[in-house]
């Protein structure tokens, strides 16, 4: 069960679920609410209309964390009955495996996050895990953000823009290692709103619960978002967490944000979490 970070949606995973779907394993794109199936296109974002983008109000506005787990958690019940659940998060997706996690332990099988928020004591939320000095050298999307996130209730980002020093700040974030056309595949994909409740929202696993299930990470070294020194340093705070249960750690010492253009080697890795001797077919 894939889940989506920041701005995205299930669609993100589309490559990794096909090899993942070509090596016999049933896989489930989640979207969040608001997401997706469900994104919300502002008028003033068709038009390119920035004045009227910064004020147009968003449905999105007021969903938080309890929503994101709801969605998951109901998903991960359904899909639990058909066999063992892999709960994969990325980015912002992490704090929702972590909610999840400590939400229905017995359901999961395995957690796993990509360059994905896990947040701890020390770092609660999203927002506590990006301002950690860990992620000094991240690049940070603030000036990009139309209109004021306070009183329209959501980070919201214009993908389309034209202008050339944005473009280059999102693609270094983004992917930036990517060429230029498929950095613009990805741009077409991204949504314009995410709830800043969701970035606020505690997502601390609890050692009896969340603690107790085995969890991978995939850690990206190229990481303008998540910068690879928050992602050792929520790892570490992990281990210490549940030292008898530690992570194991898979590095893509060139990954950018978004994971290798290449989908192929994520979804290896994502293949060998599967139960030992477990046979998709015969699940």
């Amino acid at each position: 069960m894939l889940v989506h970070g920041t701005h995205s949606a299930g669609a993100f995973w589309m490559p990794i679920a096909r090899e993942l779907t070509l090596r016999g394993h049933r896989v489930v794109m989640v979207d969040q609410p608001g997401h997706g199936a469900e994104a919300f296109v502002p008028e003033s974002y068709q038009r390119q209309d920035l004045a009227a983008m910064a004020v147009e109000p968003s449905p999105l506005k007021g969903l938080d964390l309890d929503d994101y787990e709801a969605r998951v958690t109901g998903i991960v019940r359904r899909a639990a009955r058909n066999g063992p659940v892999v709960l994969v998060g990325h980015s912002l997706g992490g704090v929702s495996v972590s909610r999840v996690a400590d939400a229905v332990p017995h359901l999961l099988h395995h957690l796993c996050y990509m360059a994905a928020f896990c947040p701890s004591r020390v770092l609660p939320t999203a927002d506590a895990c990006t301002a950690a000095p860990e992620n000094a050298n991240a690049v940070s999307p603030v000036e990009l953000m139309v209109g004021d996130p306070d009183r329209i209730g959501v980070l919201r980002l214009n993908f389309r823009t034209g202008d050339s020093r944005a473009l280059a700040l999102l693609k270094e974030m983004i992917c930036a290692d990517y060429p230029d056309a498929a950095f613009r595949r990805t741009l077409a994909e991204m949504q314009t709103d995410e709830p800043i409740a969701a970035y606020a929202g505690r997502a601390v696993g609890r050692a009896g619960r969340w603690g107790r299930l085995p969890r991978t990470y995939l850690r990206f070294g190229n990481d303008r978002t998540i910068a690879t020194a928050l992602q050792d340093r929520m790892i570490a705070e992990a281990d210490a967490a549940t030292p008898g249960n530690r992570f194991r750690v898979r590095d893509f010492p060139g990954a950018s944000h978004v994971g290798p253009l290449d989908p192929g080697p994520v979804a290896e890795a994502l293949d060998s979490l599967a139960p030992s001797g477990f046979s998709p077919s015969a699940a």
